[in-house]
């Protein structure tokens, strides 16, 4: 999910250069949201992960 961030944001900054003004915003979002994303099932992870003294299953 990481690595679609970054191609969105690579994209837009592409589309910017070019002067594609509403392409990049679009994808300026896109990014933003899949970063955010990311961030929050990272977070989560971390939080509910497997404990370490806990039974392998």
């Amino acid at each position: 999910m990481l690595r679609w961030s970054l191609a969105f944001l690579i994209l837009a900054l592409i589309a910017g250069v070019l002067g594609f003004g509403g392409l990049e915003g679009t994808l300026m979002q896109f990014a933003k949201i899949l970063f955010f994303l990311f961030l929050i099932l990272f977070v989560v992870s971390l939080i509910f992960g497997r404990r370490a003294g806990g039974p392998i299953v």
